[in-house]
């Protein structure tokens, strides 16, 4: 008996429970993703117009990712609604970028825990202020030639040096991107080229006299040092500009230690606007959170005069990049130094940091010192993302009646003999605890009952046997599972 046949029979089109990751689930996505939501979701989601702080711990398959996909699906709709109290929302999801360029600087030869010993706030910010500036610039060449909303001039200069900094988009070339970001919010830059122009103003003079020397014969001054120092002269200040550059490039490249900006590129940008714009600015010149603190500011004053009221950083899937692989220790180097109230609790930010509950372990056994600077206790912390039985119910309801295609819609209750009723079922899903483990094991029961019948004498109804036989069996494997997990 096919899987496929029994569903048809119930009108369901589909398997329900053959995705285990939110990210490619389209039966979450169609369906759930708007309508099944954790008993925590009003603590971690918040006030889109006043973005808040929440720290959620949980297990491998307890939802993390459908909720991250939940929140930016519900933030998206408050901006289509709130044209001026928008939220810009930045997903810190994939760290594997900042991670690798992070250990090519400190040392790749080290042993990866002694290199992400050294990963401090700053990294996380410098990560942070790349991924917003990049979007943000990206949003801004995507509205074509619908021009963004306008800038103050020390706004206008802001941005642009944020995107000399921190601008790493691969979709075309750093300087004509940077160009047309200049002439979209218009910040002119020409002022900055009068080095440039006065050194080739000198080159011609000086070709244009021994031209005309040449042609009356009179060359001789040619072999005095004075003309040769003119030239010099006028090179002059090209040269010194381009030296300070340089050297402001070079410490600030080598200060983000997440970044992909290399001497050359920064230098030409920051040569290219005026001094008297780069006086007193804050830059990332040195490994400190104070200078990324006014550059945060700075972006958020961007954002605010584009509509947005607020700015939201989801973390999620920290136990993915490859230098991590499921690492605990790993895990805790990397996202501790980000658990800093100050940082948590910026003004007009947000951050959901969506983490393994394997590190909810680490938070227990942290001293007073931590505690006075994390400040758990304001952050909105879920402890651990747990589901009860009614609730995993609920959301095998919401899928099997998700994926019907009948009139009226299928039931769970359907799938099973009479007696497998909904105490039973409760009783059953309760010990799963999370959802991934519930659609695996919704998964086996249909497979092992499908493949215990033929197609000539099919059962449409799982009994109570197969139920119960299967259900003891996933139990196994998952506790093997669990006590595999626990050394990490």
């Amino acid at each position: 008996m096919k899987t496929q046949e029994f569903l048809e029979h119930h009108g369901i089109a589909g398997n329900p429970f053959a995705e285990e990751d939110a990210q490619n689930d389209t039966v979450f996505k169609r369906t759930c993703l708007e309508t099944t939501y954790h008993p925590s979701w009003d603590k971690i989601y918040g006030d889109p117009a006043d973005p808040s702080t929440a720290i959620v711990f949980g297990e491998k398959g307890a939802g993390k990712t459908a909720l991250k996909l939940q929140m930016v699906r519900q933030f998206e709709r408050h901006n289509e609604s709130a044209a001026d109290g928008r939220t810009f929302v930045v997903l810190y999801d994939d760290f594997n970028p900042f991670l690798d360029r992070f250990v090519s600087r400190v040392g790749a030869s080290r042993p990866v825990e002694k290199a992400l010993a050294q990963w401090k706030l700053w990294d996380h910010m410098d990560a942070i202020l790349s991924l917003a500036v990049t979007q943000f610039v990206t949003g801004l060449a995507d509205a074509g030639r619908k021009r963004p909303a306008p800038l103050t001039p020390p706004q206008a200069r802001d941005l642009a040096l944020l995107a000399a900094c921190y601008d790493q988009s691969t979709g075309e070339t750093f300087p004509s991107r940077w160009r047309r970001l200049r002439r979209m919010v218009g910040y002119s830059a020409w002022i900055g080229l009068w080095p440039l122009a006065l050194g080739l103003l000198g080159t011609l003079a000086f070709v244009t006299a021994v031209a005309i020397g040449v042609n009356r014969g009179a060359t001789g001054w040619l072999g005095a040092w004075w003309p040769w120092l003119l030239v010099a002269g006028a090179w002059g200040p090209w040269v010194v500009r381009r030296a300070r550059a340089t050297w402001t490039a070079f410490r600030i490249v080598r200060s983000m230690r997440t970044g992909n900006r290399t001497v050359g590129q920064l230098a030409r940008a920051l040569a290219r606007m005026p001094e008297v714009d780069l006086a007193g600015q804050p830059l990332p010149l040195v490994p400190r959170s104070d200078d990324r603190y006014e550059l945060l500011a700075k972006f958020q004053a961007i954002l605010a005069a584009q509509g947005y009221a607020g700015m939201v950083v989801i973390v999620d899937r920290l136990d993915e990049p490859h230098l991590i692989n499921g690492s605990a220790e790993r895990m805790r180097q990397v996202i501790w130094p980000i658990l800093d109230n100050k940082f948590l609790k910026s003004p007009g930010m947000g951050f959901k940091l969506l983490l393994p509950v394997e590190l909810y372990r680490f938070i227990e056994r942290e001293d007073e010192q931590f505690n006075q600077r994390a400040r758990l206790d304001k952050q909105n912390l879920v402890p651990s993302l747990e589901w009860s039985g009614e609730t995993l119910y609920d959301i095998a309801s919401t899928r099997v009646k998700a994926a019907s295609v009948g009139d009226p819609p299928a039931t769970l209750a359907q799938l099973f003999e009479p007696e497998v009723d909904q105490r039973r079922l409760l009783d059953g899903l309760r010990s799963l605890r999370v959802p991934r483990q519930l659609f695996k094991f919704l998964y086996r029961l249909l497979v092992a009952h499908c493949h215990a019948h033929t197609g000539e004498q099919a059962v449409y109804r799982i009994p109570l046997e197969r139920f119960d036989t299967v259900l003891a069996v996933f139990r196994r494997d998952q506790d093997a599972f669990d006590r595999g997990l626990a050394p990490r």
